[in-house]
């Protein structure tokens, strides 16, 4: 069952409020996390995770930071310098698409997210996650439904969760040029949809997803 949360709870942007819940008991080590490329048919599934300093400052620092999904690609670029130059900590981390066909989308989200977790340099004392819950990872967590909207760590580990699968994306599109990853990052659109029918499916797709199921 999909969890609903009342639209007036959530905030005109994201905040520092659960954050200061927990600064507020000397837990100053808080990573927001956040994943990108559930519903691609291509590519891995990623994660961010991010540890903002302690202060209201970066409140006003990172303004400009939302929910990934509603800022343009240019918006996400200038908002990820500045979420990796003012956060005390970040790491983002990945799981292939061998790996979700084997364990699952929601497996291998939480094989991302405690990659991206382990990879930073501070350990943190609490994870604040959008939604998913981490069964493998000691750590307390807040699990927050509307997180990336609510919390300003979880929308700043959103914006690199999504660019820097894209980059990654981009990266390899030149070894698939048929199916035009640079501009798709992977997500089923129409062009997709044509070049799978035309060509197939590469290495890159998830042979667990439709329309690569049935094919087979």
């Amino acid at each position: 069952m999909t969890r609903r949360i009342d639209p007036a709870l959530i905030p005109s942007q994201p905040n520092l409020s659960f954050e200061h819940s927990l600064w507020n008991e000397e837990i100053l080590l808080v990573a927001g996390v956040d994943e990108a490329g559930r519903g691609s048919l291509a590519g891995p599934v990623s994660a961010g995770a991010v540890v903002l300093p302690p202060l209201d400052e970066i409140q006003k620092t990172l303004s400009g930071v939302q929910d990934s999904k509603q800022l343009s690609a240019a918006e996400r670029a200038e908002q990820k310098i500045l979420i990796e130059s003012t956060s005390k900590a970040w790491a983002v981390g990945f799981a292939d698409n061998a790996e979700i066909d084997q364990v699952g989308i929601v497996g291998a989200t939480q094989l991302a997210i405690q990659r991206a977790v382990y990879q930073l340099i501070i350990k943190p004392q609490h994870l604040l996650v959008d939604y998913l819950v981490l069964p493998n990872n000691p750590l307390p967590q807040t699990r927050l439904v509307k997180g990336d909207a609510r919390s300003l760590s979880i929308a700043a580990a959103s914006i690199l969760a999504k660019t820097h699968r894209d980059e990654w994306m981009t990266s390899v599109a030149k070894q698939y040029p048929e199916y035009s990853f640079e501009a798709n990052k992977g997500y089923g659109t129409a062009d997709h949809l044509k070049a799978l029918e035309t060509y197939g499916h590469s290495a890159l797709h998830r042979m667990t997803f439709k329309p690569m199921r049935d094919m087979e």
